[in-house]
C-alpha cells in the first residue's frame, strides 16, 4: 500500500484520491494546503488525520510514498522537484510544467533520485484509448487523417468576463485553452500517430492574454491530424480517425465510451470497451505498478513510453502558444 501526500485541494484532487483508494493501491497519508483549516476539512472526508500547512514540513514527512500535485500549473515545477529531491515519486496533474526545459529537469532529477515522475494524462490509461491503439496496430489500410476535438466551457470564464483574471485565464499562472483541456488531444495524437513532422497553431486569444479558444494542425508524413481546443464555449464533435476503407468514431477524447467502425458503405460495427464511472482509476492503477515494480522490464518499458509521449507533447505545446505569442513567467526563467 502506497502512502499518498497531496497538494491541492480541489475537486480533480478529490477524484483522483477517490480513484487512488478504489484502486486498492494506496492510502492517503497527508493533506497539504496553505490554510490549515482548509487542509483538515478536506482530509475529514477521507478519515485522514494528517494535515499540514507547512510545504517543507510536507516534504520532509517520512509518512508519504507518492505525492500527488493538482496546484495551479505554474507552481507544479517548484512542487514536483522539491518533492523528488525528498525522496517521493510524484503524479503531477496535468499539465506537468509549463515548459519543456521543466519536464527535463524533473525527469533528470527524478532518475537522479531513482524515484518516478508521471504526468497524469489520464485519457491514454484509459481501456477504451487503448482499444483504439488495438484497432489502429491492426488495420492493414494506412491512417489518411484524423479530426479530434475537445472544447468544454468553463464557469470561471464568467469571472474573465466579469474583468477578473482566475488562474486557468492568466499568463501568470500558466493557463490557457491549450494547456488546459489541449493537453487531452495532443496526448492523444502523439500516442496513436507519434511525433509530428511539423504543427501549427491558429488562436484566438482573451482578455486575459491566454488562447480562450484555437485550432491545432498536426502535420505527419502522409497525413494531417486536425484538432480543436477551447474553454469559452462547448463542443460536441466526435473524434475521428480515417483510412481508405474505414472510419474510427469516438464519442469523445477525454474519456471514450464508445467506439465504432463505419466502412465506406456504412455499415457499423461496435467496438465493446470499459468505461468506469472514475476515469482516473486505471492511471493510478499503472503509476502503482510501475512504482512496486520497477525492475519488471513491463513497468520500464511503459514508464519508458510515457516519459517520451510527454516529452513530445511539451515540445509541441510550447512551440505551438510560442507561435501565437503567448508565454509564460517560466519562459523567462
Amino acid at each position: 500500500m502506497l502512502n499518498l501526500g497531496i497538494i491541492g485541494t480541489n475537486w480533480i484532487t478529490k477524484q483522483f484520491i477517490e480513484a487512488a483508494e478504489a484502486s486498492k493501491e494506496y492510502r492517503l497519508a497527508l493533506v497539504y494546503s496553505r490554510k490549515l483549516e482548509t487542509a483538515q476539512s478536506f482530509a475529514a472526508d477521507f478519515s485522514c488525520e494528517g494535515v499540514t500547512d507547512s510545504l517543507e514540513d510536507f516534504y520532509k514527512a517520512e509518512a508519504i510514498d507518492v505525492v500527488y500535485i493538482a496546484s495551479p500549473n505554474s507552481l507544479h515545477f517548484e512542487q514536483a522537484k522539491a518533492s523528488l529531491e525528498a525522496g517521493k515519486h510524484v503524479i503531477v496533474e496535468k499539465p506537468a510544467v509549463s515548459t519543456l526545459a521543466e519536464w527535463q529537469h524533473l525527469l533528470a532529477i527524478a532518475s537522479e533520485n531513482d524515484r518516478f515522475i508521471f504526468e497524469a494524462a489520464r485519457n491514454i490509461h484509459e481501456d477504451s484509448f487503448k482499444k483504439v491503439s488495438e484497432l489502429l496496430s491492426a488495420c492493414e489500410d494506412d491512417v489518411i487523417g484524423a479530426n479530434i476535438s475537445f472544447m468544454k466551457y468553463s464557469s470561471r470564464y464568467d469571472a474573465v468576463l466579469a474583468g477578473e483574471e482566475p488562474n486557468i485565464f492568466s499568463l501568470d499562472f500558466s493557463g490557457g485553452a491549450l494547456m488546459d483541456l489541449g493537453v487531452y488531444v495532443l496526448y492523444a495524437s502523439v500516442a496513436w500517430f507519434g511525433k509530428p513532422e511539423s504543427v501549427h497553431y491558429f488562436a484566438r486569444k482573451i482578455r486575459t492574454g491566454v488562447d480562450g479558444i484555437g485550432t491545432m494542425v498536426l502535420r505527419y508524413e502522409n497525413f494531417d491530424v486536425n484538432m480543436m481546443t477551447g474553454k469559452i464555449g462547448n463542443s460536441f464533435l466526435p473524434t475521428e480517425i480515417y483510412t481508405p476503407t474505414q472510419t474510427i468514431s469516438l464519442n469523445a477524447i477525454n474519456s471514450i465510451d464508445d467506439i465504432s467502425v463505419i466502412d465506406q458503405k456504412g455499415n457499423v460495427e461496435k467496438v465493446s470497451c470499459t468505461s468506469l464511472d472514475n476515469p482516473m482509476i486505471e492511471e493510478a492503477v499503472d503509476f502503482a505498478t510501475v512504482i512496486n515494480n520497477p525492475t519488471s522490464e513491463e513497468s520500464k518499458e511503459n514508464y519508458s513510453k510515457w516519459c517520451e509521449v510527454a516529452l513530445t507533447v511539451h515540445d509541441i505545446m510550447e512551440t505551438l502558444r510560442k507561435q501565437e505569442g503567448i508565454y509564460f513567467k517560466a519562459d523567462k526563467k
